[in-house]
């Protein structure tokens, strides 16, 4: 089984590596054919070569980076545009920008750049076409691989079916083991004991590989089934389902000695939400800041003559980890006891309110001054909205999974607040977008929601 979705990832890599190169030949027969085959004279070929070398390289890490390359994620959407077109705008953003450094290369057809750009993203597409295409035709053609099944329950059931229509698993169960204590719920394939376990596997060569598919109550026995089925000198994969808890693909890694299984993986812990997203943070914060700072003078006065009190309102909320930070906005309402307004969300027509503030509030101006929270590392541009502290406590015992959106930096704005999702609504609603944006982040991801942000759906509705 592994084999074969090894040997998809492995031409696929190639096939996706290999886009520059054809890209090019394209865009320049494409500049034959509209009329400048005169051109073609006149150029250095040493110029291409290296500019189709480094787009090359830089293709591949980027590649990797979006899954355009990973057979893993072929399957997850119909088009793979959502990969491939942002995989090819930093692409040539990164390549346009280290040629405006080289004079050199000042001769370069943009024309060329153009033709290849487009040429590269459309061959994306159908590559991966291609790839889902023949998977799914390969399936029907060569022979499937035949898998034992150690486990009869309800779990095994669940997890074989799963497995058998997999696009890349190629799989026929030929058999289960019914394991002390497991009520049968398989009906498609022999049922075996444990005793019956050593008369029959490959007595005829007809087993390729054997899958542990055990709930996780059943881990411990693990080793046992191990030393059972060494002597079978047969693959042994383990199915592992560790229930709704999970917010992103879990992973094993080596630490040392050890062997370490990652069960609260989150997207933080990685290089590129590491720096690119902290490094996109400053710059985009900072220009906000530059851009905003007239704006913000003319809101800090308002403020200031609407009603009495400071201009910005501080206030505590949960961010990253269950961190408590300062929270900084323009001040919208008439002063009052803060625990009134810890304890409670503003409401329509929410009398505490200032004229200025509801205009603020509707604008979402008010929220300006969290570009400083940005830059001091408390938050970021996109993540889950900032909770109060009461709120939290509240939520934790009332939401399933609710403390899980704390594994990302909280953000100005977010995917459940461009949906609608804010103000008085629906916890359970905001906290499933959440978690959509935990296991989906990327920074495409990112730009997309702040876009959104900037031409709102809703019209901030929610805002009062």
């Amino acid at each position: 089984m592994r084999r074969f979705v090894n040997f998809y990832h492995f031409y696929l890599r190639i096939a996706v590596y290999s886009l520059p190169f054809l890209s090019f030949s394209v865009a320049g027969y494409a500049r034959i054919l509209t009329g400048h085959a005169d051109v073609v004279a006149g150029i250095n070929p040493y110029s291409y070569f290296n500019l189709v070398l480094l787009t090359t390289v830089v293709w591949a890490m980027i590649a990797e980076h979006f899954g355009v390359a990973g057979v893993q994620t072929l399957f997850r959407e119909r088009t793979g545009i959502r990969a491939a077109f942002p995989a090819c705008v930093l692409t040539y953003a990164l390549v346009i920008g280290v040629l405006f450094f080289f004079h050199r290369y000042t001769t370069l057809s943009r024309m060329f750049l153009a033709f290849s750009g487009v040429s590269l993203f459309l061959m994306a597409l159908t590559v991966r076409a291609l790839f889902r295409i023949l998977a799914h035709s390969h399936s029907g053609l060569r022979k499937p691989n035949r898998v034992l099944v150690v486990g009869a329950d309800r779990f095994a059931r669940r997890a074989t079916h799963r497995l058998i229509r997999g696009p890349l698993s190629f799989c026929r169960v030929m058999g289960y083991v019914n394991l002390p204590g497991q009520t049968v719920a398989v009906d498609d394939a022999p049922v075996y004991s444990p005793e019956q376990l050593t008369g029959r596997i490959n007595r005829n060569g007809d087993i390729d590989e054997i899958i542990l598919a055990l709930p996780p109550t059943r881990f411990s026995e693990i080793p046992n089934f191990m030393k059972m089925l060494e002597r079978f000198c047969l693959p042994v994969r383990a199915i592992v389902d560790l229930g709704d808890h999970m917010t992103i693909q879990e992973r094993l890694f080596q630490f040392g000695r050890l062997q370490i299984f990652d069960l609260t993986a989150t997207p933080i812990e990685s290089i590129a939400y590491s720096l690119l997203k902290r490094a996109f943070d400053i710059v985009f914060s900072i220009f906000a800041i530059l851009v905003t700072a007239p704006v913000m003078a003319v809101i800090a006065v308002a403020v200031r003559l609407s009603s009495p009190g400071p201009v910005l309102f501080r206030q505590n909320r949960v961010g990253l980890n269950g961190k408590i930070f300062r929270m900084y906005k323009f001040r919208t309402m008439r002063v009052g006891d803060p625990s009134e307004s810890d304890g409670l969300h503003t409401t329509p027509n929410d009398p505490r309110r200032t004229r200025v503030g509801i205009f603020l509030r509707r604008t979402s101006l008010d929220e300006l001054p969290q570009f400083f929270n940005v830059l001091r590392g408390e938050m970021s541009v996109v993540g889950p909205r900032p909770e109060l502290v009461r709120f939290v406590e509240k939520f934790l015992h009332e939401v399933a999974r609710y403390n899980n959106r704390h594994r990302l930096k909280v953000g100005i704005t977010g995917w459940a607040q461009v949906n609608g999702w804010r103000g008085d609504t629906s916890i359970r609603k905001r906290v499933e977008h959440d978690l959509f944006y935990l296991q989906n982040w990327s920074l495409a991801f990112d730009l997309r929601i702040i876009f959104l942000t900037l031409f709102p759906k809703y019209r901030n509705k929610n805002a009062y």
